[in-house]
């Protein structure tokens, strides 16, 4: 899952985007209205943390913009204004839900992962696929009813193979949704995280390999 964080306030920016990648999620981090829209015609994400009240672009254009352009990604308002009439304005907007500051990180966390299962088509809160269960929320996978210990970024690289339903994800898509805007397109870090997923999920083998094409599970 790849998330954008849309955050004046740098401390509690930073502080959310490591907590959401602790949770496996690929995160990116802008500070303004302006770069978020330059981001968002870029890149597509699953969930965008927006603040309302942000420098140059307001929130509420940005809101407004991907609902006017029909953005796919999912829309998480953060906001200090926490009346009735703010939270309708702010889901009237555009915004799928809608989150007063201050929060508690569960809250976000469990949030994120509700608007994220509300994706096109719809997914269910576990992932399942050849006696393999992926559960999100509580950041666990067993397979044949064994847990299996992955890393954060095996654990995301599967849940993008599972999100697919067994069509092909190419490299350069699992470098899109499982690693964040830092990661250097030439390196063969998606080819040995896939390796290693794939011992440590046991035989039979469940993640092919498709030449030319990428892979499948």
């Amino acid at each position: 899952m790849r998330v954008l964080v849309v955050e004046d306030e740098q401390v509690l920016a930073d502080a959310v985007a490591v907590g959401l990648r602790r949770e496996s999620m690929a995160v990116d981090v802008v500070y303004d209205g302006d770069t978020a829209l330059e981001h968002l015609w870029v890149n597509d994400y699953d969930v965008v943390v927006l603040d309302r009240d942000l420098p140059g672009v307001h929130g509420d254009e940005v809101a407004r913009t991907l609902a006017k352009d029909g953005y796919p990604g999912r829309i998480l308002m953060l906001t200090a204004s926490d009346g009735v009439e703010d939270k309708v304005e702010g889901l009237s907007l555009g915004a799928d839900d809608y989150l007063a500051k201050p929060f508690a990180f569960a809250e976000l966390i469990a949030r994120v992962h509700a608007l994220a299962r509300r994706a096109t088509p719809p997914l269910p809160p576990v992932l399942e696929r050849h006696g393999i269960a992926l559960d999100p929320a509580n950041h666990t996978v067993h397979r044949d009813g064994a847990e299996v210990s992955l890393t954060p970024k095996e654990f995301a690289v599967l849940q993008v193979l599972m999100r697919a339903q067994g069509t092909v994800v190419s490299a350069e898509g699992l470098l899109e949704k499982a690693w964040d805007e830092n990661a250097d397109p030439f390196t063969n870090v998606v080819r040995v995280t896939v390796m290693t997923l794939r011992k440590k999920l046991g035989e039979p083998a469940v993640i092919h390999t498709v030449p030319g094409a990428g892979y499948r599970l």
